[in-house]
């Protein structure tokens, strides 16, 4: 993976930003592990919960819009991870106000401790908040115990539960 793995230099730079066209490729490779991660916790979330396919063809399209931003994080310029954000809207009674959502959040496992995914929830929540947005959703899997950790460690809080049911399994 990196010079990480066997031993942290003195000084690493973690950091994170809004990615673009160019990072797509890596994007790309990101997903197939997190992808794989996520259906190990739940097999519908593939079909359910994931990118449609093509996945270049999702993030292309996630880039294009105007209601989404992805920012990429890691370390001394290598992408180790990435992050989803989408502006969603309320229902009619909140009166226009809107919510912004973490649709996805993915950082290698070996560098899930150095605040990867810190710094790019940083830059997503910057991006939403500039847009004036003061609520915010961050979707988790049932039972991946580590990514609930880290939304509840910056402020967020369970508010639903999805359940789900299928007739073949």
């Amino acid at each position: 993976m990196g010079y990480w793995q066997d031993a942290w230099p003195e000084e690493v730079i973690v950091a994170a930003r809004r990615a673009t066209a160019s990072d797509v490729g890596t994007l790309v490779q990101l997903y197939g592990p997190a992808r794989d991660e996520q259906a190990d916790l739940r097999e519908a979330w593939p079909v359910a919960d994931g990118l449609a396919e093509p996945v270049d063809a999702a993030f292309a399209s996630i880039l294009d819009d105007d209601e989404s931003a992805l920012f990429v994080g890691g370390i001394d310029d290598v992408v180790l991870g990435f992050i989803w954000a989408r502006l969603e809207d309320l229902r009619p009674q909140a009166a226009g106000e809107r919510i912004g959502v973490i649709k996805l959040v993915y950082v290698e496992e070996w560098a899930r401790m150095v605040a990867v995914g810190e710094a790019m929830l940083d830059q997503a929540l910057d991006w939403l908040r500039g847009l004036g947005i003061t609520k915010f959703d961050a979707i988790v899997s049932p039972g991946h115990r580590l990514a609930k950790n880290f939304f509840e460690s910056a402020g967020f809080k369970a508010r639903r539960i999805t359940m789900y049911h299928d007739d073949n399994e």
